[in-house]
């Protein structure tokens, strides 16, 4: 019996980690009598609400007003997980009740003066100015911090509370779990290989063409061989660039086109507002900077959690939190979907 990979359970090894996934294409044949989500939709925000404290010009919980902002808009989040100045923790000797100090800051960005808007909803230009904001942010925050992390939660079924276009930047004394674990595999393979992983792979998914979403002279998108989410994919940067403040004129501009591109295919999959995380991984900063950075590539990775349709999404549970992550939809034919799906033109702007 001939082996095929569309067709037969396996597993894949994610190599930025460490960490199996099992892969079950047969699964997709089950009916789904699971729950079914409401469809995330944009119609009903208004595109100002005065009750809503991320909007221009509105006065928020804790007595700052906003100002009349268009596009981008950044202030210390009202609410932070990180303080800048706390007591440290005392040193312990017990391996069972480790702590360590952390500090740092987080901010919310509004990527838009309109409530009722996303990213793939507004023009290349407007997102040309997010990404110089983004840049911005990073260059102030990375001369202290050890990590600056860049991050989007889009629509309710991510953890989003508030429909207003924002994303987050959380600044860190110290490197958090997911990238001090891709951090070492990233430097093995290198002191192994002597090259990058991430410029390796891009080469080899350009040979294969089969995981292939988007590509362009500076930036390639995948779905990636060891895709954990249905339709995850991971954007990298084709420059050998190390963090965003790398990013030439040209590399900017690309790169909001090429967001633009991923976001309205990403809506059309499934003709909905489509929720996700995203996050900027990139070499670490601050103090880690002086340290040799060679074996990073600047990416960014989309989690988004819709499997079948705009209502069906997937959850983490079970085998998932006691074995490992299991996929049914292959990594081929998530990006073929992804592929084949209009990236220029929104849903919404179709004439029916």
């Amino acid at each position: 019996m001939e082996f095929i990979p569309a067709e037969h359970q396996h597993r894949r090894l994610n190599p930025l980690n460490g960490k199996w996934i099992l892969v079950s294409p047969h699964r997709m044949l089950r009916p789904w009598s699971g729950q079914q989500e409401l469809p995330q939709s944009l119609d009903n925000i208004p595109e100002f609400d005065a009750n809503n404290p991320l909007c221009p010009g509105v006065i928020r919980p804790n007595g700052a007003k906003n100002p009349d902002y268009k596009n981008t808009f950044v202030f210390t989040n009202d609410f932070p997980a990180l303080l800048e100045n706390v007591p440290e923790p005392p040193m312990s000797d017990d391996p069972l009740f480790q702590t360590s100090s952390a500090t740092g800051i987080c901010r919310v960005m509004c990527l838009h003066g309109k409530s009722n808007l996303t990213l793939p909803l507004i023009s290349t230009e407007e997102i040309e100015l997010i990404v110089d904001e983004w840049i911005n942010q990073f260059n102030d925050l990375s001369r202290k911090y050890s990590w600056v992390q860049i991050f989007e939660n889009k629509g309710s079924a991510m953890g989003c509370s508030n429909s207003h276009p924002h994303c987050q930047i959380w600044a860190c004394s110290f490197l958090p779990t997911e990238p001090f674990i891709k951090d070492a595999f990233l430097k093995k393979y290198f002191e192994k290989y002597q090259r990058p992983l991430l410029n390796d792979y891009i080469n080899k998914e350009l040979e294969r063409k089969e995981r292939i979403v988007i590509e362009n002279a500076d930036w390639l998108v995948v779905v990636p061989y060891w895709a954990a989410w249905p339709f995850e994919t991971m954007l990298l940067s084709r420059n050998n660039n190390k963090r965003l403040n790398d990013l030439t004129e040209r590399q900017k501009k690309s790169l909001a086109h090429t967001i633009k591109q991923l976001t309205t295919k990403y809506d059309n999959l499934f003709e909905c507002s489509f929720p996700y995380s995203m996050g900027f991984h990139g070499a670490p900063t601050g103090e880690m900077d002086k340290l040799d950075n060679m074996h990073w590539t600047l990416h960014a990775i989309y989690y988004p959690p819709l499997l079948r349709s705009a209502t069906v999404r997937k959850f983490m549970v079970g085998f998932e939190l006691f074995g490992e992550i299991q996929r049914d939809l292959t990594a081929e034919q998530a990006a073929k979907r992804l592929k084949e799906i209009n990236g220029e033109v929104h849903y919404s702007k179709n004439i029916k």
